[in-house]
Parts: structure tokens; C-alpha cells; sequence
């Protein structure tokens, strides 16, 4: 490679960045190739009429080798994360750099992906259908409208109200009337979304960060960087992309005291996705200012509020949905329950005790469910009211993961929420930075072998023996990278030996 080729990878003095770039680029193009073979396609897409889509999605052969492409993929992105973690350990002066060109060079293949470990960006595209033909998405599924199930939906909207806000509906609108009929090139319009909120995490985290004095460098990499977000919020086009982009600019533009302008951004973040919500009290605290007491906290507190109030007013008269989103807020949490959730779990479990014995076990959810959201808000609220102002946006986080955790659904993008505020006010390098990697690694690994596209009339036989190979793929993967490959094995015993209680207990 020339000196002016590896310019544009890397700059010096970060020597032997390049390779650790190119095999991520590399990895990224396998879950490219990947996704042909197991990528969602609506069912009137003209891909499914192309040559090479034919084979590689309707012969046994071919889906099997493009579900190893994209399991493969996955781990050498991961291993490149790693390998970028370890050559710029000491985030010095151009590291951001390289960074923020890691994510953009690993990205550039999945901008043009089929979608992978999830089709939620069709339901966008039938929910803007509803708005367009003037019907509410918080009452009405879209099963409503003609072909809904030909445009590539899952079933599970088919008669679920949209749990998205007021602003993402009307972006919905625009880009259904925008791209016409064409599924394609709609999921090009929201993946380029999707990749707004990237932009924003790119932009915001570092300097969230350096207000925090934490290496801005090193909290894009555990955020931005991370294979788990880029799948998810590129190659997957996930909405949650643009909600956590807007949420963490409105923080950073408290944390500098503009508080008209971080309730306008968080109130956008909302109207993506209310999940946010949470963020506004600490968002009104911060606002306030270091050296507030109570009477100016509650004064800011009720600014923080009107303002919201004003603008969601506004778009809801706007779009004439006023405030459906808020009772979508109180009343989803999902369809049923996830097994990575714990009190997802939790569910399953006392289910099958209160089913073994005959009794009814309808109930289990709801009490569960609420019981949660109870203890969530609980600890949120406390959190509003204790703790040290430079704590404020690790408050904030922790109560944001208090709302995620205790809920009896988890998918694996909500951890992607969270992580850009632990990130910015620092994860240490020892059992917290280990559970970064291992909660990655697991849920790279279960996404991998989960949301597989293969044709109803291969199921039967094929997707257990794909999933298995995923399955099989990542473990061996996994246990290479963690004990035996001589550049990362050492990655998870440093951080182990750095954890003081660990320590204490083995001596």
C-alpha cells in the first residue's frame, strides 16, 4: 500500500492501525455478501426476481454459505474493535481521528446491506402508508391496508398500534410519498436516517465526554465503534439510531447550559421514540446549574416542562395525533416477553410454576410488567433528587437503565441506548469495561443466528441447521478471541487482574 493510500486509512503515529482497519472493512463486507442470502426483502421487491438473489436466497447451498459469511463477518468486525482498542490504549492525540474513520470506512458496506437482524424498518414503511391514508397508527395496525403482508411487515404489527412518536410518523409520511412504491429504495431513505443519529453519537459523545474529562477517543470506541452498534444502527436501519443521537446532543447541550435548545433536541428524540421521556428531569437539573438549590431546580423543572409541553403540543395539533404517543408510552412494552430480559425470565418461569399445578398464568405478565415499571420509575425519581451534580449524567443513565432493564422485553438495541452515557462519564478498565465486552460478544452472537431470512418453503428443515451453524460459528469464535488468539486472549484476564474486589476475594 502506498504512503498516500495509508494516509487515508490512518494517520500517524498509530502505527499498524491500517491492518486493524482494512480486516474490519473486510468483515463489514462479509456481512455485506451476508445479508444477500439472509437479509429481509418485501415480497414485491425486484431483487427476489434477479438471478443471483435466486440462487443465493432459494437453494439450501446458498443461504448456508451467506449465513457463514455473516456470522464470520461479525466476528472479524468484533476482532478489529478489539485490535483498534488495543493499538489506541493510550487515546492519545489523533486517536478520535482514527476512530471516527474506522466507523465511517466500516459502515460504507452496510449502508447498501439488505436488512439484517431485524425488519422493523418495513413496518416504518407501513405505518407512513397509515398517515397517508389518513388513519391513526396508535389505534390502527397495518393489517388495515391493502398488501400490508407483500411489503415485507412482520406479522407482529399487524394489529399493534406504532410505539413511535408524533415526529418519526410524519418522517414516516415524507419518505413513503418521497420513494413511492418501492420497498427498496425506502430502505435506503431510512438506513440514510438511521445514519443521522450515527453522525450525531459521532459528533456528541467525544464531547460529552471531554466534559466529563473521559477520553473522548476511547468513549466513541466503546459506543460508536462497537460492532454491536453498527450492526444495529447501520445494517439494520433501526430508528433507535436517530433517538439516541438526538438524546445524547440535547445532554451535551445541557451540560453546557443551553436549555431552551436541549429541550428543543430531547423533544425531537421523543418524537422519535417516547422511551426518552426519562432524560427530561435530569435534562431540567442539569439546566439549572451546579450551584442550584431546590426553589431554582423545581423553577427549571417547570421550564423544562412547558417548554416540552409547547412543542409536542405543537406537532400533535400539526400532525393531529396530539398525544397518542403518551398513552403508546404507558401501555407497550413489546409483544410478550424476551429471554434475555430478566424479568423476561422471571415470567417464563413463574408461567410454567403456576401452569405445572393447573392455575391460570395470564396474569403473571401484567403484574410483572407493571411491578417493573413501578420500581423503574421508583429508582428514577430517587435518582432525580440524590446524588452530586457532576454525577448528574450517570444519574441519568443509571435511571435510563433502571426503565430499560425492568421491563419484561429487552432487545439487544436498547443496550445501545444506554451505553453512549456510561461511555461519556467513563467505564473503568476492569470488571465494567468486561462486561462491555461480554454483553457484546453475547448479543453479537444471538443476533447472528436470531432474525434469519429464509423461505417458508425451506423453514422447516433449514433454519435450524443455519442457526446451529451461526451458533456454532460464534462459540468457536468467541473462545479464540478470549483464550487463544495470541493479539486479544490477554484482553479479558488484564481486565479481570484490575478489578480490585476480585482481588480482595482471591487473596
Amino acid at each position: 500500500m502506498s504512503a498516500s493510500k495509508a494516509e487515508v486509512l490512518a494517520p500517524q503515529p498509530y502505527a499498524g492501525v491500517n491492518k486493524t482497519l482494512l480486516s474490519g472493512i473486510i468483515g463489514s463486507s462479509m456481512i455485506l455478501f451476508g445479508s444477500f442470502g439472509t437479509g429481509w426483502l418485501a415480497s414485491v421487491s425486484p431483487l427476489n426476481r434477479d438471478p443471483f438473489f435466486i440462487m443465493v436466497r432459494t437453494e439450501a447451498a446458498g443461504v448456508t454459505i451467506c449465513v457463514m459469511l455473516l456470522t464470520l463477518g461479525c466476528w472479524l468486525l468484533f476482532r478489529a474493535w478489539w485490535r483498534l482498542g488495543q493499538k489506541l490504549k493510550t487515546w492519545g492525540k489523533g486517536s478520535l481521528k482514527i476512530v471516527q474513520r474506522a466507523v465511517m470506512l466500516w459502515s460504507i458496506p452496510m449502508l447498501i446491506a439488505l436488512p439484517i437482524m431485524s425488519r422493523d424498518v418495513f413496518a416504518y414503511i407501513g405505518q407512513g402508508r397509515l398517515v397517508d391514508a389518513g388513519q391513526d397508527p396508535y389505534v390502527d395496525g397495518i393489517s388495515s391496508l391493502n398488501n400490508w403482508f407483500q411489503l415485507g411487515a412482520d406479522t407482529m404489527w399487524a394489529q399493534d398500534g406504532t410505539p413511535y412518536g408524533p415526529l418519526f410518523l410524519t418522517i414516516e409520511y415524507i419518505v413513503v410519498n418521497i420513494v413511492g412504491g418501492s420497498t427498496d429504495a425506502a430502505v435506503l431513505a431510512f438506513r440514510a436516517i438511521a445514519v443521522i443519529g450515527v453522525l450525531l453519537c459521532l459528533r456528541y459523545v467525544p464531547k460529552l465526554a471531554e466534559l466529563h474529562s473521559v477520553s473522548g477517543a476511547k468513549a466513541t470506541w466503546m459506543t460508536v465503534a462497537n460492532p454491536l452498534f453498527l450492526v444495529n444502527f447501520v445494517a439494520s436501519a433501526h430508528n433507535d439510531a436517530l433517538m439516541t443521537g438526538l438524546s445524547v446532543w440535547a445532554v451535551y447541550l445541557a451540560c453546557k447550559r443551553h436549555g431552551f435548545w436541549a429541550i428543543v433536541v430531547l423533544a425531537a428524540s421523543i418524537g422519535v421514540k417516547p422511551i426518552t421521556l426519562v432524560l427530561l428531569p435530569f435534562i431540567g437539573l442539569l439546566w439549572a446549574g451546579p450551584e442550584a438549590k431546590w426553589p431554582r431546580r423545581f423553577l427549571y423543572w417547570f421550564y423544562s416542562g412547558s417548554i416540552f409541553l409547547v412543542l409536542m403540543t405543537l406537532v400533535g395539533w400539526l400532525n393531529g395525533y396530539w398525544f397518542g404517543w403518551l398513552s403508546v408510552l404507558l401501555n407497550y412494552t413489546g409483544t410478550g416477553v424476551s429471554v434475555v430480559a430478566p424479568l423476561g425470565m422471571l415470567t417464563i418461569a413463574l408461567q410454567g410454576i403456576f401452569g405445572s399445578f393447573g392455575m391460570e398464568t395470564d396474569w403473571v405478565l401484567s403484574v410483572i410488567k407493571n411491578g417493573g415499571r413501578l420500581l423503574g420509575v421508583g429508582l428514577a425519581i430517587v435518582l432525580m433528587f440524590r446524588g452530586k451534580y457532576s454525577h448528574l449524567v450517570q444519574r441519568m443513565g443509571i435511571a435510563y437503565a433502571a426503565i430499560v432493564v425492568l421491563s419484561p422485553v429487552i432487545q439487544p438495541w436498547y443496550l445501545l441506548w444506554l451505553l453512549p452515557f456510561f461511555a461519556a462519564t467513563g467505564l473503568r478498565d476492569d470488571w465494567q469495561m468486561l462486561w462491555l465486552h461480554l454483553t457484546t460478544i453475547f448479543f453479537l452472537a444471538y443476533q447472528a443466528a436470531d432474525q434469519i431470512f429464509v423461505w417458508q418453503f425451506l423453514q422447516e428443515d433449514l433454519v435450524p441447521r443455519v442457526q446451529l451453524i451461526s451458533w456454532g460459528i460464534s462459540i468457536l469464535c468467541a473462545l479464540y478471541l478470549v483464550f487463544l488468539d495470541p493479539k486479544t486472549k490477554k484482553i479479558c484476564p488484564e481486565l479481570l487482574s484490575s478489578t480490585n474486589w476480585l482481588k480482595k476475594k482471591v487473596k
